[in-house]
């Protein structure tokens, strides 16, 4: 924006768009890093909810064999 400024030569104050682009740029950084950590424990969640549902069918087979 201050380039284009420049080669315009128009006399306007580009500072105040500057730090609101700044601003802007600083939340969605921090918004994309909450998600994506949410987005790891989400997965981290999903792993051990597999490695359960495997350990209880492995269970249950086990069981229902050693019933008949």
């Amino acid at each position: 924006l201050c380039r284009i400024n420049e080669d315009q030569k128009v006399a306007l104050d580009l500072d105040p768009y500057v730090k609101k682009l700044l601003n802007a740029r600083r939340r969605v950084v921090l918004v994309n890093n909450i998600l994506q950590n949410a987005q790891e424990r989400l997965r981290r969640l999903n792993h051990s909810v597999a490695k359960e549902t495997v350990r209880r069918r492995a269970m249950l087979e086990a069981g229902g064999y050693q019933g008949k």
